[in-house]
């Protein structure tokens, strides 16, 4: 049984006033304080609207950017290539899955640490496209032996030639952008059949604090005139680019991603938009950022408690850990951020797959890992179901006092759906145990790695690859 798109909201960090006490003080720095925009294209939208532009400083009073959010759609829809992969997005929905872009793989046959390629970019496609708690698929490594120019083109091909799940990514190149819809155009079969079931979205970051960057900037311009869905997060790290205080960095990530859901809403009314947050801490003895933080597991939960108090759908991030191999410690950090994450009703919950080491590394073994993990977490949102079949009054008064429900046909209706059945967990007992082969947990993760990697797997149609190769330049494949 996969579980998607539950309601979260349980778990709630902050209090009403605290939401309201938030609010209050990002308006106040939209007023007061302003954000920097180095873009051009984005600047004139923003003098437009009457914005107080001071040189590249820009100013919004705090009824103007509530009329711009009030534009935006309260949920979006990321559609995969089959039904079962669409995601609808907004108020306490769940879903999870991939994220980065992640410099290195640890490689399975050595152990070690090498440069991700474009292949392995496929290899992680492909398994994760077989890994069924993983909701959507969220580019996650840098292919080095790609020229910059082509690392859009190919990084999204990848992508959709090996997974029918939705497919989000950040991009390096306007040019690369273009590509990109193109290319995506070529397979929704025109611009039109895109724009209504869109399976691809695009992830342009605000620079922590208060700036929307030159290339950035002109990059939100372009998809939003495109109307194609776009998240636009923020990544303050406490104490480093933002106060130290949690509630500190909240008015940032706020404010940051806020200015960006306006732009858009500027751009084109309605651009379908994902508010975001990366927030997590830096590590103040060499500022370095972390991702195993368990702050990064508050103030993500915090922040779907704000998307929910604007209206907005949230693209959040948890389930990394600054670990170096496939360890306890990889465990409990993926695991906590997670949960804490689902548990407060984040919508899209990226980076839950597959990071290590500052997500500078992913390992395909951690793939199966947090595989197993939104599996649990997933059920944990599910919560506890009270009504008269799962209380099963009559069934207890049946089976009596020293009786047992093992027989019954309520255990045989319900056991395979009131407990989360994992793929990966020992639960044999220690004999058979070291009779298969004594496979901890990392080994039986590669096993499944490698079955899932022999298979056929998800291809795009012939006819279209074809046509893709023929048309957009640069695809290496």
């Amino acid at each position: 049984m996969v579980r998607k798109g539950l309601e979260g909201g349980s778990y709630k960090p902050l209090s009403q006033q605290d939401i309201a006490q938030i609010h209050d003080t990002s308006m106040r720095v939209f007023e007061e304080v302003g954000f920097q925009v180095n873009s051009e294209k984005a600047l004139t939208f923003f003098r437009d609207a009457g914005a107080e532009v001071d040189g590249r400083i820009v100013r919004l009073p705090r009824r103007k950017v509530m009329e711009l959010l009030s534009r935006a759609s309260s949920e979006v829809t990321l559609y995969g290539r089959q039904p079962e992969h669409h995601l609808t997005l907004g108020g306490a929905r769940v879903y999870a899955g991939t994220g980065g872009t992640a410099l290195h793989v640890i490689d399975m046959a050595s152990g070690e640490r090498r440069r991700a390629t474009l292949h392995d970019l496929k290899r992680i496609a492909k398994l994760v496209d077989g890994l069924e708690n993983i909701h959507f698929f969220l580019l996650p490594t840098y292919p080095n032996d790609v020229p910059v120019e082509n690392v859009d083109v190919n990084r999204f091909f990848a992508g959709l030639d090996n997974t029918a799940k939705h497919v989000m990514g950040g991009v390096y190149t306007l040019e690369g952008i273009k590509q990109v819809i193109r290319m995506a155009e070529i397979i929704a079969g025109s611009a039109q059949k895109l724009r209504q079931e869109p399976f691809i979205s695009v992830i342009i970051c605000a620079i922590s604090p208060l700036k929307i960057d030159r290339d950035y900037g002109d990059m939100i311009v372009a998809i939003a005139e495109a109307s194609i869905p776009i998240a636009v997060p923020a990544e303050p790290l406490c104490g480093a680019t933002s106060p130290v205080t949690l509630a500190g960095n909240l008015v940032i990530q706020n404010v940051d991603s806020l200015a960006g859901v306006c732009l858009t809403q500027l751009v084109n009314p309605g651009t379908p938009v994902i508010y975001g947050s990366v927030a997590s801490a830096a590590d103040l003895r060499d500022l370095k950022y972390i991702t195993g933080a368990i702050e990064m597991g508050l103030l993500n939960a915090a922040g779907a408690q704000m998307a929910q108090f604007y209206g907005l759908p949230y693209y959040a991030t948890a389930g990394m850990s600054d670990a170096k191999v496939l360890d306890a410690q990889c465990g409990y950090e993926s695991a906590l951020s997670s949960l804490l994450c689902a548990l407060g009703g984040a919508n899209f919950i990226h980076d839950a797959a597959g990071l290590l080491d500052f997500a500078l590394s992913v390992s395909y073994e951690k793939y199966v890992v947090d595989n197993e993990i939104i599996g649990m977490v997933m059920r944990a949102v599910e919560g506890i179901r009270v009504d008269e079949e799962a209380l099963a009054f009559d069934l207890i008064k049946q089976v009596g006092p020293a009786g047992h429900f093992v027989a019954a046909r309520h255990t045989r209706k319900h056991m395979r759906t009131e407990q989360y059945q994992p793929t990966l967990s020992e639960r044999e007992y220690f004999e058979a145990w070291k009779a298969q082969g004594k496979k901890d947990t990392g080994a039986r993760a590669k096993q499944r790695v490698e079955q899932l990697l022999s298979t056929p797997g998800y291809r795009l149609p012939d006819e279209v690859r074809q046509r893709i190769l023929e048309e957009i330049p640069g695809i290496i494949d």
